[in-house]
């Protein structure tokens, strides 16, 4: 092997110019490797931390009602025209077994049980629709931690004592220590002091959403001892479909996902996968067909120093491992310059770009492109390789 070695890098120091160039364009396609990878991955993180970061993987909902239908009598044919039944405000049967089967669930990270319902926010002549939520608090953060998004007051529902968007605070013209009625219609209303002002950085939430007590919801959404939902995460987002899959199966309950609630948002991830892996596979083709290229050129202009090789009793195999060894060396050498180069690329972008976004970078990243860039290499010397071993020592040191 280290007689392949010696011959392999003598044909690299000879061919000098020709080597420096493939090594430059190796360098650059590992570059756009690493960078373009590292970028739309910290894209789809930050996509996934803003989306996901005020809401469940999993959410848990009682089965929607559906009408009875008497069966026809034996013998008969019966034309039913059926209309869709309203949905009421309900509860999820059973909802406090249900949660002690998610606390067991091996994969499952947090489940807090959630009462939900619609009310208007009233003060003075001003009123608003809001989405009352009432939250078990030590459950609940867990799963989204409005208490880190809270921008004026504390966050401390109970006794009273509520939590509001800041777009909600704005629209009222409520600050933090104000007074709040709550009408949830049929005569059930209560007035509350505003103890916290949250920005999830989500407009609908921040107008909408009134953390209260769980007991305190119950009352005024006349659902006492109840829970309209059940929010769920998980340790992997991307395993959430698989999880709330074996949650309906165990539970009989509708469990769904935030791939399904959110589907638009998955095919965007999707894509931009399927765009990064284009986008390595056509700058592995580009730097297979360059070092093809210049290996195939490295062949016919040392055909003579070839066929003296082969008349001094190098072997055909030794011939080809010559050249497989030349290709395996670009691949690597290229690789390493372009993976400092693109660690340089995501650093200057961290420090000097628009600062929309922290890209991490993985760091078996560098080591899979230059893995990927080597056997390249060896995959695209296999050409010239056979060729220079093929070669007939007579014919070869005839060559002019």
């Amino acid at each position: 092997m280290w007689a392949e070695w010696t011959i392999a890098t003598r044909f690299l120091r000879e061919g000098k110019s020709q080597s420096t160039l493939i090594l430059v364009g190796i360098a650059v396609g590992v570059a756009v490797i690493v960078f373009l990878t590292a970028l739309i991955t910290g894209l789809q993180a930050n996509i996934i931390d803003r989306t996901l970061g005020t809401q469940a993987h999993i959410r848990i909902q009682a089965d929607e009602e559906r009408n009875l239908v008497l069966p026809a009598p034996e013998g008969s044919v019966q034309l039913v025209l059926e209309t869709r039944r309203a949905q009421r405000l309900r509860s999820i049967n059973n909802w406090q077994q249900i949660l002690a089967v998610l606390d067991t669930l091996p994969r499952v990270t947090a489940a807090s049980p959630v009462i939900s319902g619609p009310a208007f926010a009233r003060r003075g002549e001003a009123i608003e629709s809001v989405a009352l939520v009432g939250i078990d608090v030590a459950r609940y953060t867990r799963i989204i931690p409005v208490q880190d998004d809270i921008v004026a007051g504390q966050f401390r529902v109970g006794a009273d004592d509520t939590v509001i968007g800041r777009q909600l605070a704005s629209d009222l013209g409520l600050q933090v220590g104000d007074k709040l009625r709550l009408d949830a219609g049929q005569g059930r209303d209560t007035v509350v002091n505003v103890a916290g002002i949250f920005e999830l950085g989500v407009r609908e939430l921040d107008s909408r959403y009134v953390y209260l007590d769980m007991k305190q919801a119950q009352s005024l959404l006349d659902l006492p001892g109840a829970a309209t939902v059940i929010d769920v995460t998980v340790d992997d987002i991307f395993a959430a479909r698989d999880v709330a899959a074996r949650i309906a199966r165990l539970t009989g309950v509708k469990a769904e996902s935030w791939m399904e609630t959110n589907a638009q948002l998955m095919n965007a991830l999707r894509s931009q996968s399927l765009s990064t892996q284009m986008i390595s596979v056509f700058v592995a083709l580009s730097v297979a067909l360059g070092i093809a290229s210049v290996l195939s050129v490295s062949v016919v202009q040392r055909t003579r120093e070839i066929g003296i090789l082969r008349a001094m009793g190098t072997t055909r195999a030794q011939m080809l491992r010559v050249f497989l060894l030349q290709g395996g060396l670009f691949g690597l050498a290229g690789s390493v310059v372009g993976a400092l180069a693109g660690y340089g690329l995501v650093g200057a972008f961290n420090t000097f770009g628009p600062k929309l976004f922290f890209i991490p970078v993985d760091p078996l990243l560098p080591v899979f492109a230059a893995l990927l860039a080597t056997v390249t290499g060896i995959v695209a010397a296999a050409v010239p390789a056979r060729r220079a071993s093929r070669l007939d020592p007579v014919e070869a040191i005839r060559h002019v």
